[in-house]
């Protein structure tokens, strides 16, 4: 795999940690990693074999001959260097949140087209190992009719004037919050488990006034299958859990014949309908790297993509239906109306 790719990355940030540790741990070369903080590349050069550092993005490019870009930059600096690799006729792996907005979003999809490069969005939540799991039980037809999901949110690490600056500091930034930057996530992951959504309504709100968006809510979505779901998201709550920031929340499924229950500890439960014991579902999952390795086995997918020619899941192009239902959350709680996707 390493000799058939040759990938820079920039951006050397706290989630950097993540992308560089799996793409070690899967055999990949990094040759060059781009970064304002000199000191922080120079340190995750040491992985692989003090690979040369750039505080240039387009040199970097130049330089190395890459082939492959992965993006893990906060979202303001996406489009533009999106635009520099696609000239170059780098594919692209993108950190998410995917740009600054829907019409960016498009924006960088159409510059892919003219260049002919592949924009991946690194939306790695969906290979969380529950949701690879309750994805395999829902298959099995268990809970019968599908009514509803909900998710509760509570990572626990929104409070106070120092909130997100040990991690992620842009966070007390960014105009649009929870949902853009981390609901997101569960748009996906229910459109992963759940099909296409048709229409939502939310009520958004700031808890904490040092930072700049808002940080809780509850968004109600229906399903095209007619199946209901609610987001009940608050950053400022927590949750019963060893690590709170492993699922960020629980999630409860419910159909006809019973019902799945994940906790903060990634452990899932079925319930049969109409009895009042739940049983624990036993599987394996690995409790490194980022939530259950998500990060690892994302990336494993990519390079079955850009190595092995698989098809790829999140394409830029793909993962814009996630943004017009985020958009949708924005404008039904400007609104305060029931909002539709259009067709």
């Amino acid at each position: 795999m390493k000799n058939k790719i040759r990938l820079s990355i920039v951006g050397t940030g706290y989630f950097s940690q993540f992308h560089v540790d799996a793409w070690k741990r899967l055999g990949v070369e990094i040759v060059g990693i781009c970064s304002l903080n000199k000191n922080e590349a120079l340190e995750r050069s040491k992985q692989f074999n003090n690979c040369k550092v750039f505080q240039d993005f387009k040199t970097m490019i130049t330089e190395t001959k890459s082939t492959l870009i992965d993006i893990i930059v906060p979202p303001q600096f996406h489009l533009n260097f999106i635009k520099i690799a696609a000239e170059s006729n780098v594919n692209i792996i993108c950190q998410k949140p995917f740009t600054n907005s829907i019409k960016e979003a498009k924006e960088a999809v159409k510059i892919a087209e003219k260049y002919g490069v592949t924009i991946a969005v690194h939306e790695n939540f969906r290979y969380q190992p529950w949701y690879l799991k309750i994805n395999e039980i829902l298959k099995s037809s268990l809970l019968g009719d599908l009514f509803q999901v909900s998710f509760r949110m509570r990572p626990g690490d929104g409070q106070g004037k120092d909130a997100y600056l040990s991690r992620q500091p842009y966070f007390q930034k960014m105009e649009r919050f929870m949902i853009h930057e981390t609901a997101i996530h569960i748009i996906d992951v229910f459109r992963f488990l759940f099909g296409d959504i048709k229409s939502v309504f939310a009520k958004l709100s700031k808890l904490n006034n040092y930072i700049k968006g808002e940080d809780a809510g509850i968004v109600f979505f229906e399903f095209e299958s007619g199946m209901r779901g609610l987001f009940d998201g608050n950053r400022l709550s927590d949750h019963i859990a060893i690590d709170r920031r492993l699922t960020i929340g629980e999630m409860l499924i419910e159909g006809s014949e019973g019902s799945l229950r994940l906790n903060g500890n990634g452990e899932i439960f079925y319930r049969k309908f109409n009895e009042n014991e739940e049983k624990i579902i036993e599987y394996e999952w690995n409790n490194i790297g980022f939530a259950g390795d998500s990060v690892f086995y994302y990336q494993k997918h990519l390079l079955d993509h850009f190595v092995n020619g698989q098809e790829l899941k999140n394409e830029a192009k793909e993962y814009i239906e996630n943004l017009k239902i985020e958009d949708l959350i924005y404008k039904s709680n400007q609104s305060n109306q029931f909002i539709e996707k259009d067709k």
